[in-house]
């Protein structure tokens, strides 16, 4: 018993938080209030679904709490850009 609550636990405190530390999407009026950290970009992306995917993981992977996507075009494959936030 003693063996399943703490499985159960470390696999509680293990998966929480991974949700909790993703990049938020801001808009141009919520931008004042973080400080900018870069820009990063993202390509080759089939919709505009996938193109914020990209920018959002790549935002996870700076370390960034938000990003602003400033650009985003293409035709058949998509490229964009975002501003990164702490």
């Amino acid at each position: 018993m003693n063996m399943i609550r703490t499985t159960l636990s470390a696999f509680i405190i293990l998966t929480a938080p991974l949700g909790a530390f993703a990049a938020q999407s801001l808009d141009t009026d919520q931008t004042q209030h973080h400080e900018k950290m870069g820009v990063i970009s993202a390509s080759g992306a089939t919709n505009l679904s996938d193109l914020e995917h990209q920018l959002s993981t790549k935002a996870d992977a700076a370390g960034a709490s938000a990003y602003e996507i400033t650009e985003a075009s293409g035709n058949n494959l998509l490229h964009g850009s975002a501003i990164i936030y702490k």
